[in-house]
């Protein structure tokens, strides 16, 4: 006797459409049965019907399948537009402070410079907070190599450094998640 190893195919349940196809053939073949001459009309005549039965059950099946399939499809195309439409809420809630510390500083009429001052870096301490919940950092390169990627070199001055490493930072460069959303203005040491 030979070993028989198992088929991973056979193991498989059949589609409704294969159920479904298989379900005509088998009702073609009753039929064919029937039509022909000294058939006898016993079990024939029971298998239609339930041929039948089970072509309706493994429709419906089908059918539910395809309508669940398109629900799927079109709850995870909703949610992805929704994604797409809030992916800022979060980062909106934490600018609101800032905005309303602004909108009091214009409505104060003081005059007082001193207390002017004191609200305005308390707004930047709030800015900075808000950019740091939004993972926005914040790039100073100074003494670090050039990199074209993250800084964006304005002019080359003759410096006590090592050539092409950074000497000034015009302007503040920022990144979110170590991707550059505006890369630093730089000056960088001229090779000697």
């Amino acid at each position: 006797m030979e070993p028989t190893q198992d088929n991973p195919a056979s193991q498989q349940s059949p589609s409704p459409e294969e159920l479904a196809q298989q379900a005509v053939a088998e009702n073609a073949s009753a039929q064919a049965a029937q039509n022909q001459p000294g058939a006898s009309a016993g079990p024939a005549d029971g298998a239609l019907p339930e041929a039948q039965a089970k072509l309706a059950e493994l429709n419906e099946h089908f059918l539910r399948a395809k309508a669940e399939t398109e629900n799927v499809r079109r709850r995870a195309a909703e949610d992805v537009a929704k994604a797409r439409k809030f992916a800022i809420e979060s980062f909106a809630e934490h600018l609101l402070p800032v905005l309303d510390s602004l909108e009091a500083a214009l409505a104060d009429t003081s005059g007082d410079a001193a207390k002017l001052r004191e609200g305005v870096e308390l707004t930047l301490r709030q800015l900075s907070s808000a950019m740091e919940k939004g993972r926005v950092a914040a790039v100073n390169p100074i003494g670090e190599k050039f990199d074209p990627h993250r800084h964006q070199a304005i002019s080359m001055v003759p410096a006590e450094q090592e050539p092409n490493t950074v000497v000034s930072v015009l302007q503040k460069g920022y990144v979110i998640a170590d991707r550059v959303l505006r890369p630093a203005l730089v000056t960088v040491a001229q090779p000697k």
